[in-house]
């Protein structure tokens, strides 16, 4: 099973994470989000399997959410492509972290329960 972590070092959130994946014994590949950001063709890829909004890929709380006023974008009717182009042209705009296993839904946000299920499902097949 691979397992990408792709994350902000400096959010508490991501940190909280990886020393979730590490406790648990989880083996996975470390990407830092700013040094290596998602490519919108990664995003589109990952946005298609997870089956959510586009919207949950973004990191609403975030300063240059804000600034560039993303949500009336999307409010808007800012198309999928749109979206990935978007994130793709700065880490900070994606949700983090972000849960990525061959195989299984992306997972944007950390939420134990949910990262559980796909590790589950993944080591059930």
């Amino acid at each position: 099973m691979s397992v990408l972590f792709i994350e902000y070092p400096k959010c508490s959130t991501c940190r909280k994470a990886k020393k979730w994946l590490e406790d648990n014994d989880i083996a996975f590949e470390d990407r830092d989000i700013v040094a290596q950001n998602p490519t919108a063709e990664e995003l589109r890829a990952w946005h298609e399997a997870s089956g959510l909004p586009i919207r949950r890929f973004f990191n609403t709380s975030g300063m240059l959410y804000r600034e560039q006023g993303v949500k009336q974008k999307l409010d808007d009717g800012m198309t999928d492509e749109e979206a990935y182009a978007l994130l793709a042209s700065n880490g900070m705009l994606v949700k983090r972290p972000l849960l990525i296993v061959d195989g299984a839904p992306a997972t944007p946000g950390f939420k134990e329960a949910d990262w559980r299920a796909v590790l589950d499902q993944k080591n059930a097949k």
